[in-house]
């Protein structure tokens, strides 16, 4: 494949990032008390070794109570800010750049580690009271307490805070999480704002939460710095939150100062039917680039370059980002840029 698409830069405000292959926010479930670990080091370091353009850091909580796992990154305190500091160095050392997802679980935090269990994490073993627009909770979970004005405001400031301290511990971008049923989807979907105040209920109303965080986050970071929001287009479900209302909010984000959309979607709703397929997510980005005019990255099922490098060139996204084929093949990129010796380390061109 001769200059292909997949390995041209994109830029993105004041960044550019050296190719469009990104690894997506995978949550690793490793952290002691919000801090990274030896594993998060390796992890990312890893894949920007491999040739990633962008990697963006799992879902990192703005506060406590919007862990998903008690062993969730976070960014609401200086240690952990200053503990992500030579996570950031490892990635630009490997000539990646590097973004973190800023995000809150609403009702869906307080949740076991995968593989040591599901459902709500009881009391006795560290759980917590979960905070939502709501007060119903996701099937199987504990009930959230729902928020007051005081306490959206609040939420509001620890977005604003960690973007602050992701900007000074070195990121390029930040990623706020909009996607997967976590709070500001919550507060999106009528299948869960079901809230009369001015917070909910219509769609504009609906769409006031995350306005006012994507506002906050911008006074945060500099004009040069790219601002990226992971969104669930569609619920999948009746009734609920649409890809017509996903394009609308953009529209509005895009004025408030949003440079690029992760296109994802589902995960409000169990028992949702999803049409699992190769880039079955696709259609989603290709209609909300054409329509709102974002720089636009895909997600789902995306495991070849030449199915990547197909999307790209249609004009259906501008990115591709790539979750569990980077885990199983951290050098993915590497070993298939039409050039590798250029995007290998100089420590490894020996080998190419």
């Amino acid at each position: 494949m001769e200059n292909p698409t997949l390995y041209s830069p994109l830029t993105l405000r004041g960044l550019e990032v050296r190719n469009r292959l990104f690894l997506s926010p995978m949550c690793q479930y490793s952290a002691v008390d919000g801090l990274v670990q030896p594993w998060h080091l390796r992890h990312y370091a890893e894949r920007a070794v491999g040739g990633v353009g962008l990697a963006l850091v799992e879902a990192t909580a703005v506060d406590p109570a919007g862990r998903i796992t008690p062993a969730d990154l976070g960014l609401w305190n200086d240690a952990q800010r200053d503990a992500l500091g030579p996570l950031v160095a490892a990635v630009h050392a490997a000539g990646a750049k590097i973004g973190v997802q800023l995000a809150h679980a609403g009702r869906k935090a307080s949740t076991y580690v995968p593989w040591l269990g599901s459902g709500s994490v009881v009391a006795e073993q560290g759980g917590w009271t979960t905070v939502s627009c709501t007060d119903q909770p996701f099937e199987g979970y504990s009930a959230p307490r729902s928020l007051d004005e005081a306490g959206l405001w609040a939420v509001i400031a620890s977005f604003a805070a960690a973007a602050r301290r992701a900007v000074q511990a070195g990121f390029d971008t930040v990623e706020l999480h909009g996607a997967h049923g976590y709070l500001v989807h919550q507060f999106l979907s009528p299948l869960t704002n079901t809230r009369t105040d001015d917070w909910g209920g219509t769609r504009d109303k609906r769409f006031r939460f995350v306005l006012e965080v994507v506002r906050a986050i911008r006074k945060e970071v500099p004009a040069t710095f790219p601002v990226l929001i992971r969104v669930s287009a569609t619920d999948w479900v009746e009734g609920g939150w649409t890809l017509e209302e996903t394009i609308e909010l953009l529209k509005l984000l895009k004025a408030e100062g949003v440079d690029f959309v992760d296109v994802s979607s589902g995960g409000l709703v169990p028992g949702a039917k999803i049409p699992v397929g190769p880039g079955y997510q696709v259609p989603l980005a290709a209609r909300i680039r054409r329509e709102t005019g974002l720089a636009t990255g895909t997600v789902g099922l995306i495991t070849a370059v030449d199915q990547a490098e197909k999307i790209l060139t249609a004009g259906e996204a501008d990115a591709i980002l790539m979750g569990r084929q980077l885990l199983r093949d951290p050098y993915f990129p590497l070993r298939h840029a039409p050039d590798a010796k250029h995007w290998a380390p100089v420590q490894y061109q020996r080998a190419f």
